[in-house]
This record gives structure tokens, C-alpha cells and sequence, in this order.
């Protein structure tokens, strides 16, 4: 699921609107350790991507039973899934593939979550 708008939510935070966008991805067998330690090594200008995209806020989670990550996006500009032609994000996408279930173009297969309840 590369590209698109995938927005569970808006809300409005000092005037800002803001989007969430709530998905979950695959993780190869025996790689959350390598994950997890790519992601606290993340690309200082992956990260000054996605913040001049507007992305405020990024959390990824990990469900050790189905071995699926979930995630959760705050913008109040582009989400990380619309960034695909950005040749930066390629890149990730491509370092990343090897420990992760991909498409083609080694985005990663992604499922959209609905939201069901919020307080």
C-alpha cells in the first residue's frame, strides 16, 4: 500500500489540524531486533523528510504474537505513505526489505487499521 490517504482521524490541536493514520506491517521471522536497531539508527535526513512533511509524530509497535507491527501516524501535512517517489524513501524502503514483508517496490505491505473507538 504505497501512496494514497489513509487518514483514520482529524483533529484540531492549537488551531492544527492534524491527520492520524493508523496501519500495521509484517516483520520477516527473527527480525524485530535488527528493526528496532535500524530505526534507533534512523537517517538524520529521513527524519528532516518526514518532519518537513509535516509528520509530528511516528510510533511503531510491536506484537510479539503475530509478529506484525502496528503503527500510528500525527501530521498536519503528508504522511510517510505519500513520500513514495522521494528517493529517500526508497532507499529505507530498500534497506529495509530484507526484514520486512514488501511489495514490488519494497514498500512494505501494509494493512489499514480502523479506528473503533477514541477518547
Amino acid at each position: 500500500m504505497s501512496g494514497g490517504n489513509h487518514w483514520i482521524e482529524f483533529k484540531i490541536m492549537n488551531g492544527i489540524i492534524l491527520n492520524q493514520l493508523a496501519f500495521k506491517m509484517y516483520l520477516k521471522p527473527n527480525s524485530v531486533k535488527e528493526y528496532k536497531k535500524r530505526h534507533d539508527e534512523i537517517w538524520p535526513e529521513l527524519k528532516e523528510l518526514l518532519k518537513e512533511a509535516g509528520v509530528g509524530a511516528y510510533h511503531i509497535y510491536h506484537d510479539p504474537e503475530t509478529n506484525c507491527l502496528f503503527a500510528i501516524q500525527e501530521t498536519d501535512g503528508s504522511d510517510s505513505q505519500s513520500l513514495g517517489e522521494n528517493p529517500i524513501i526508497q532507499k529505507w524502503w530498500e534497506y529495509m526489505s530484507d526484514l520486512m514483508e514488501t511489495q514490488p517496490d519494497h514498500s512494505p505491505k501494509q494493512l489499514k487499521l480502523n479506528q473503533v473507538f477514541s477518547l
